[in-house]
C-alpha cells in the first residue's frame, strides 16, 4: 500500500521530463494517473503504458494549459472519464529556453512565458481545484515553483516575475479554496532535465557558477525533487497550504 493508494492524480506536462518522471514515481505509490502533454503525445503513451504496467490506470490528454477552453477538457476528462482527481500537480511552465541574455527582448516569448505560467496555472488550478471543492472530496495541488524569486534571472527576468505570480495564485486559492484543498508551490532547484542541459547559458559557464554557489555541492536530479513535491501532496503535509517549500540545495536561503 502506497501513500496514494488508488488516488487520482493528474501531472501536467508528464509526456517527458520531470512531469514524466513525477507520474510514474505516483504510480508507484498506488495511484492512477492522468497523463498530460501538449506536444509530447509520443511520449505520453509512453509512460501512460510504464504506469499501466505497474497495474494502475493511466489516461492520457492533451491541452494547452493557457487556453481555458483547453483547460475546460482537461477538467471535464479529468473527473468524467477518470472519476475525479485527489491530486494535482501544475508541472508545466515556459522557461524562455532559447533567451540567452536579459537584453534579448522579445515581446512574444514575454507573452508567451506569462501565460503559460501565470495563467495557465491559474486556469488549472481554478478548474480543477473548484471541482476538487464541490465534490466534497477535497484534494491537494501542487505548483512546481522555483527558487529563481528568491535569486532573480538576469537572463530572463520574465521568468522570475511568472514564478512570483505562481506565489500569489498559491496563497489566494489556498484561502478561496480552504479548507477541503491544499496549495502549495515547491521552490525547486536547478534540476538537469533535457532541457535545462541543452540551455545556452548552462552549456556556457551558468552550471559551474551555480555549482560553486550551492552548499550541498550538487545539482539536482529530477529524481531529487520527488520527494518534496509527493510531502507537500500527501497527508504528511495536512497542516500546510499556501506555502513556499524550498529545496535547492542551498543555493538560495530565506530568513525567517
Amino acid at each position: 500500500m502506497g501513500r496514494f493508494q488508488d488516488k487520482k492524480v493528474l501531472v501536467t506536462g508528464s509526456g517527458r521530463g520531470f512531469g514524466a518522471v513525477l507520474a510514474l514515481a505516483f504510480a508507484d505509490e498506488g495511484a492512477d494517473v492522468v497523463v498530460h502533454y501538449n506536444s509530447s503525445a509520443k511520449g505520453a503513451e509512453e509512460v501512460a503504458n510504464q504506469i499501466r504496467k505497474l497495474g494502475r490506470k493511466a489516461i492520457t490528454v492533451k491541452g494547452d494549459i493557457a487556453s481555458h477552453a483547453d483547460v475546460l477538457k482537461i477538467a471535464e476528462t479529468c473527473f468524467g472519464e477518470f472519476g475525479g482527481c485527489d491530486v494535482l500537480v501544475n508541472n508545466v511552465g515556459d522557461m524562455a529556453l532559447d533567451q540567452k541574455s536579459w537584453r534579448e527582448f522579445d515581446e512574444k516569448v514575454i507573452d508567451h512565458t506569462l501565460a503559460v505560467d501565470i495563467k495557465g496555472t491559474m486556469f488549472m488550478i481554478h478548474e480543477i481545484g473548484s471541482r476538487m471543492l464541490d465534490s466534497g472530496r477535497g484534494g491537494a495541488i501542487v505548483n512546481i515553483g522555483s527558487q529563481v524569486v528568491i535569486a532573480g534571472s538576469p537572463r530572463a527576468p520574465q521568468y522570475a516575475a511568472a514564478k512570483y505570480g505562481v506565489i500569489g495564485l498559491t496563497k489566494s486559492y489556498a484561502r478561496a479554496l480552504a479548507p477541503l484543498v491544499r496549495v502549495n508551490t515547491l521552490g525547486a532547484a536547478f534540476m538537469e532535465t533535457e532541457a535545462l542541459k541543452n540551455r545556452y547559458d548552462w552549456q556556457h559557464g551558468r552550471r559551474e557558477e551555480v555549482l560553486r554557489q550551492t552548499p550541498l555541492a550538487r545539482i539536482a536530479t529530477p529524481e531529487d525533487m520527488v520527494g518534496p513535491v509527493m510531502f507537500l501532496a500527501s497527508d504528511d503535509s495536512k497542516h500546510m497550504t499556501g506555502q513556499f517549500l524550498l529545496a535547492n540545495g542551498g543555493l538560495a536561503m530565506v530568513g525567517a
